[in-house]
């Protein structure tokens, strides 16, 4: 910094003022200085000047979602990646796997590194090991699973209804022996759409034969070899509902491996890309991923801001697209 407010005949502190973008300093010094930085390769030292800064932001926001590489995740992540580069702050991000000691180990890391945020999509239980750096002033929003053991900001979606709407669908095109398909149990989403499919059921006055819910499945593959086993059946289902959308992908690929694509009914969880040109397209129910991304970002950015009003839980409603995968009748009502 000294070579360059030698180079452009101002004080050091007219180059710091350049440098993080402070008021204060014509347009022609400015046009010096930046002349300046560029001749002599000049790099602001982001860390080591936040180190000077009384409120000693690190201009850094942590993400911890379970699995950056699923469409759902990666949309989110993109969302706030959006927001966060039109303030300047960088994004630190990393899947959890559903994984609890992952979660506090990688939470442990990011606080360590004195992010000015997170954002957490938990694989624990209980999230009260955060009652200290919740109480030391560190934002955190919770998303797609609501907080448990402390109060913070959530952004979630009614998954029960949802998974109900989707049932309530089948059921309505006549389908009666319907199949869940299913994550972990323990996965409060998952606990939640299995809720939601038991519940449209009793409200239609239908049973549910036990062998038709499988849950426990955490890949595509899983899902493949679980639809396949039901096709089996010496009562097989006439519909699927794919509680999660790498589920939803196994049952297209078993359907079709079992030339039954247009003969068994499909609804999945979460809309993926190319859902919609898949032959017939998936009929699932979506999440509004860009507005979870925007709600999260909001609400993260205005406690980093220092807003100090009570927690908010906001919930959205996800949406039924029909595309044609939903809309098969069972084989004696065609």
């Amino acid at each position: 910094m000294r070579e360059v407010a030698a180079l452009a005949g101002v004080s050091l502190k007219t180059v710091s003022r350049v440098v993080n973008g402070e008021a204060g300093v014509s347009v022609d010094v400015r046009t010096r200085v930046q002349r300046a930085i560029g001749q002599l390769g000049y790099q602001h030292n982001l860390a080591a000047s936040n180190l000077r800064r009384t409120n000693a932001r690190t201009g850094t926001v942590g993400v911890l979602l379970q699995d950056v590489s699923n469409s759902f995740s990666a949309s989110l992540l993109r969302a706030l990646e959006d927001t966060a580069r039109e303030r300047d702050v960088a994004v630190l991000a990393a899947s959890l796997d559903e994984e609890p000691e992952r979660e506090r180990l990688l939470v442990g890391s990011l606080v360590r590194r004195r992010v000015d945020g997170l954002v957490l999509m938990p694989a624990s239980q209980r999230q009260d090991y955060l009652a200290d750096e919740l109480r030391s002033g560190l934002p955190v929003v919770f998303v797609d699973r609501a907080p448990h053991g402390i109060d913070a900001d959530s952004v979630t979606v009614d998954n029960r209804g949802g998974a109900a709407t989707a049932t309530s669908h089948l059921i309505h095109q006549g389908h009666e022996r319907i199949a869940y398909l299913g994550d972990l149990a323990t996965i409060e989403t998952a606990a939640a759409r299995l809720r939601g499919f038991r519940e449209a059921h009793a409200a239609a006055g239908l049973s549910i034969d036990p062998r038709l819910e499988v849950s426990g499945l955490r890949s595509e593959e899983a899902a493949r070899q679980a639809v396949s086993a039901l096709l089996a059946l010496t009562e097989p289902p006439t519909a699927l509902f794919a509680a999660r959308n790498s589920l939803a992908v196994g049952a297209v690929k078993a359907l079709r491996a079992h030339g039954r694509t247009r003969e068994i009914a499909l609804v999945g969880f979460d809309d993926f890309p190319l859902a919609d040109v898949l032959d017939p397209g998936l009929t699932v129910m979506r999440q509004d991923v860009r507005r979870i991304g925007a709600e999260v970002a909001r609400l993260l950015f205005a406690r980093i801001d220092g807003d100090e009003r009570p927690p908010a839980h906001l919930v959205l409603e996800p949406l039924l697209v029909v595309r044609g995968s939903g809309e098969i009748r069972p084989a004696v009502l065609r």
